[in-house]
Order: structure tokens, then C-alpha cells, then sequence
């Protein structure tokens, strides 16, 4: 009898390093990856910083957070999940962090099941939402037991920043999500947040992966204007322009540019 071979989907995530927990629920929930999912997992669970600029629709929002899910889930099972912050995900666009955190617990929940399918310990991964809109009894929740995964604004991540009880939450980050970077890269929120993020990271004492999410990238990132649908080796920083220090900032010229191949051009290019 001839061995049937796993889907494309489980061969790619157990490639990659995934837990079968978590294989196991994105084979029973999505047919494939994104391409977008397929060419950024392998540089984030390498440990590589990341920038995927794809179209709304392509999954790059679940490619950056199951990554990050993976290593909190794989804690789990070995027994070695602190109650301590290790996922911050930062938006630019407050009603984008709540949906986040909605979206959030259909994953959590469903590794939840898998593990338990396969006999497993459980995870149970917290998150939290922190903007100027959470009530003072949630913030007291949240300083009492840290959530794994904070979804959070840069101002919000500022006033964290900004004080005591914040500090000691977030000095245990490994990993920032900075979503919607194109509607930052160039104005004063996104000065605010490169700084915040050197702050975040001297407060962890570690370098802290960086995964950057965008819907396009303006014209003036891009060397000399050019269309471009994959970035080269050199990684992403060989496009951007002299000009182009906020993206730097947000996200190191060391990142692995991850642009699927849908043709994705610079905003303002002809078609």
C-alpha cells in the first residue's frame, strides 16, 4: 500500500519547527498557507527579524502571531510557561487591537483542543488588550498576572513604558509585532514608537525579534521607485531610500523582507 504523504500545510509547518499541536489545528482549519504564511515562517522561527508587506485578505496577521504562539505553546508542554509577557503587539489603529485580541482566541482555543486530543498538557496562553480605554479593574488584573501576549497602541506602550508597575511587565519581551508600519514610517507616531522600541528593548536586555506588518509600502521605501515583487538576499533594507530612517528604526536593516510574489507595487506606480 502506497503512504499517503502529509498535506503542504503540515509538511511547511513541521519543517519549520511547529509544534503538532499547532499543526494539527491549522491543518484542520486552513486547506494551505498564505504565501505570505509560507515564506515568513521559516525566517521568524529561525529567529530573523521580518517585514511582510502583503494585501489585506493574505494572512500576514496569523503568519507573525502563530510563530510567536508556537514558542508559548511548546513552553506549555515542557512545563516552562511563566506568567510573565513575552508577545507585544503593537498597533497604530485602536479598534484594530481589540479585533486582534478577538481574533486571537479562535487559534488559542483550537491548540487548546489539540493538545488535549493528543494527551497533552494544556496552554492556557492569556492575553490582554492595553489601550487608553481599559478599565482601571482590568489594568489591576493585569499587573496581578501578566498576560503572555499584549495587544496594545504606541501611546499605550509609552505610558507602559512609563511606569513602574509597566517596566516589570514588559522587561520579559522577546518578541514585538508592529502592524500597519506603512501608517507610521513617516510621521511622529513613528518616531515615538522607534524610540519606544529601543526603550522596550533595553528594558528586556536582549536584542527582541522584530515583526513588521504592512498593507503596501509607499514609493519614497523603495530604491529609486522601483516595483518590486521580491526582495533579493540582501535583505529588506536594500530598498529603502536614504530617506527612509523611520522604517529603520522600527524595524533593523538586518530583516528578512518578505514580499509574496502577487506583484506588489509601490504605492503611486502604474499598473
Amino acid at each position: 500500500m502506497t503512504e499517503l504523504s502529509p498535506p503542504p500545510s503540515e509538511k511547511l509547518l513541521k519543517a519549520s519547527g511547529f509544534h503538532p499541536a499547532v499543526v494539527s489545528w491549522f491543518g484542520s482549519t486552513f486547506a494551505l498557507p498564505t504565501e505570505a504564511q509560507a515564506e515568513a515562517w521559516p525566517a521568524i522561527k529561525a529567529g530573523r527579524h521580518v517585514l511582510i508587506a502583503a494585501p489585506t485578505g493574505s494572512g500576514k496577521t496569523l503568519a507573525a502571531f502563530l510563530a510567536a504562539i508556537d514558542g508559548l505553546v511548546q513552553q506549555a508542554v515542557a512545563g516552562s510557561l511563566k506568567d510573565e509577557t513575552q508577545i507585544v503587539y503593537v498597533s497604530p489603529l485602536k479598534a484594530l487591537s481589540n479585533d486582534i485580541q478577538r481574533n486571537l482566541e479562535t487559534p488559542l482555543a483550537g491548540i487548546r483542543d489539540s493538545l488535549h486530543r493528543l494527551g497533552l498538557p494544556d496552554a492556557d496562553i492569556r492575553t490582554f488588550v492595553r489601550t487608553g480605554d481599559t478599565p482601571q479593574n482590568d489594568r489591576n488584573r493585569m499587573r496581578k498576572k501578566p498576560p503572555h501576549i499584549v495587544v496594545t497602541t504606541p501611546e499605550s506602550l509609552y505610558i507602559l513604558l512609563g511606569s513602574e508597575s509597566g517596566r516589570g511587565m514588559l522587561k520579559t519581551t522577546r518578541i514585538v509585532i508592529v502592524d500597519e508600519i506603512h501608517a507610521l514610517a513617516s510621521n511622529k507616531r513613528g518616531s515615538h514608537l522607534a524610540l519606544s522600541l529601543e526603550r522596550l528593548e533595553a528594558l528586556a536586555g536582549k536584542p527582541l525579534l522584530r515583526i513588521g506588518l504592512s498593507r503596501f509600502l509607499p514609493r519614497r521605501f523603495f530604491s529609486r521607485g522601483a516595483p518590486v515583487a521580491r526582495p533579493p538576499p540582501l535583505g529588506f533594507g536594500a530598498y529603502l531610500s536614504s530617506s527612509s530612517t523611520m522604517i529603520r528604526g522600527l524595524l533593523p536593516l538586518r530583516a528578512s523582507g518578505i514580499i509574496p510574489a502577487t506583484k506588489l507595487k509601490p504605492e503611486g506606480s502604474k499598473s
